[in-house]
């Protein structure tokens, strides 16, 4: 998924209250642990839309490609949907596959609330200004780049917290590929990365998810910013409501386009581990992210999994066929 984040993912200041980076609940004060037990419930909610994505994004297609007919009323070939997809899985490993992975990921998103609690908690977002409608532009613009500076800091260290946690999960995930069981526990498989890959294996794929988050904050909240400046009038009754769910909006329209950030930075996380899934013929064994994101660039495929239902099979698609 912060991503979607995500990932949808992957720090909307002027999004609902108690919205974060790429929709992520934000703590506030006095109310972390609540926050923390709900990110717990959430994440094990959305795991499963989750599992089905990051096959889809390693390449994973157990399930032939099905004639369907486009808007147009023409003959395509449509891969599997979330639902088909789920419906084997669980035919294979049972219900409870599909929240295989779910616990470094659950993890993973408790030192993320956690951290960006603490953060708050050294870097107070009251000691800043806020955006108000009586501000002049430059003062107003000034004050945006400060609160998303403040945003992308808390983003940046939980995003590097709970990195090796998501490294993790996603190796425990692919292994429904392969079939293989080398990622278990949390503990073990901490030790296994350490042994095997050294301090570094637990942050393979952070720096493409760290651009992706730095990305989309920037753009998001610029982009609101100014729409809420030159296109929302003032004398519009509901320009207040207006106002604030801009960055909600904008927030889904920029996770679109952040998303292969997202997928090179997955793909980079369970690469060359070891697993069927990081080898070809899934993938070839890269030397860098951006050595991934030129080959998908190439192969037509940087948007591969942002969409679970209508899955089109492309003309430059090569898919391995289980």
């Amino acid at each position: 998924m912060a991503a979607a984040a995500a990932a949808l993912p992957r720090g909307l200041r002027a999004a609902p209250a108690g919205l974060g980076a790429r929709g992520r609940p934000e703590p506030v004060e006095g109310s972390e642990s609540l926050f923390v037990v709900l990110g717990a419930g959430f994440t094990a909610l959305s795991h499963p839309p989750l599992y089905v994505k990051l096959l889809i994004q390693v390449g994973h297609e157990p399930l032939p490609p099905a004639i369907g007919r486009n808007v147009l009323g023409r003959k395509v070939l449509y891969l599997p949907g979330f639902f088909t997809y789920a419906r084997h899985i669980v035919e294979v490993d049972g219900k409870m596959g599909l929240f295989r992975g779910l616990a470094p990921r659950i993890i993973s998103s408790t030192l993320s609330t956690v951290t960006r609690g603490t953060v708050k908690k050294v870097f107070p977002v009251e000691d800043m200004e806020h955006v108000s409608n009586k501000d002049d532009v430059k003062t107003s613009l000034r004050k945006v780049v400060k609160e998303t500076s403040h945003e992308m800091l808390m983003q940046c260290i939980s995003r590097v917290i709970s990195h090796p946690l998501h490294v993790i999960s996603m190796r425990c995930m692919v292994q429904f590929v392969g079939r293989e069981v080398k990622y278990s526990g949390v503990f073990s498989s901490i030790g296994r990365i350490f042994k095997e890959e050294g301090i570094l294996g637990f942050f393979v794929g952070l720096v493409p998810h760290i651009l992706g988050d730095v990305v989309f904050l920037w753009c998001c909240n610029i982009l609101a910013h100014f729409i809420n400046t030159y296109a929302v009038d003032d004398n519009f009754s509901q320009a207040s409501v207006i106002r604030s769910y801009t960055k909600f909006v904008m927030g889904i329209a920029v996770s679109m386009l952040t998303y292969p950030f997202l997928l090179v930075g997955d793909l980079m996380a369970v690469n060359n581990c070891g697993l069927r899934a990081g080898l070809p013929p899934y993938s070839p064994v890269f030397t860098s992210w951006v050595q991934c994101w030129r080959h998908l660039s190439a192969q037509g495929q940087l948007f591969r999994g942002s969409s679970l239902l209508f899955r089109r099979v492309s003309a430059a698609a090569r898919f391995p066929i289980d």
